[in-house]
């Protein structure tokens, strides 16, 4: 019978270093996340969507703001619009006074940030888009690393709106 208390005895022992070690980590980790410190991840979404009113069938360019309300970037990788032909990201590079458009594989959403698309910078090219008119709506999904698939309406405006 003392050999039974004395081996029960040693094993609680022995399970009570990392019952302890363990309950000291949870501690620390709910410290850490109650004091904000363990930050929030990326969370993307989408304020300002416009489309220029294409001519015909014509290829146009769409804008969004981006904002990025969590802690860590995030990037937009692809833009798919279901009724068009196509959509790819683009950026104007003005060299000589000259602007050409160029296609870019993502964009970064910074932590705490907004990515602003413009006309003389960084857009969506959308190509065979359907028959629009302005105030019409045209749905898109953006595509990003962290925050995955984001739906939104872009709404259509002629230029310089």
């Amino acid at each position: 019978m003392k050999e039974m208390k004395d081996s029960l005895l040693r094993t609680a022992r022995a399970a009570l270093v990392p019952v302890a070690a363990c309950a000291v980590a949870l501690g620390g980790l709910t410290a850490w996340t109650a004091s904000g410190a363990a930050g929030r991840p990326a969370s993307v979404t989408v304020e300002d969507a416009r489309l220029l009113v294409p001519f015909g069938t014509d290829d146009t360019a769409a804008f969004f703001r981006l904002r990025n309300d969590g802690d860590t970037d995030d990037e937009l990788v692809g833009v798919e619009v279901p009724s068009a032909r196509g959509a790819m990201l683009s950026r104007t590079v003005v060299k000589n006074g000259a602007g050409t458009m160029r296609m870019v594989h993502s964009a970064t959403v910074p932590a705490r940030g907004t990515l602003e698309m413009s006309p003389h910078e960084l857009d969506v090219m959308v190509s065979g888009p359907p028959r629009l008119r302005v105030g019409d709506r045209l749905p898109f999904v953006l595509r990003f690393r962290e925050s995955g698939e984001v739906r939104a309406e872009a709404v259509v405006v002629r230029p310089g709106n």
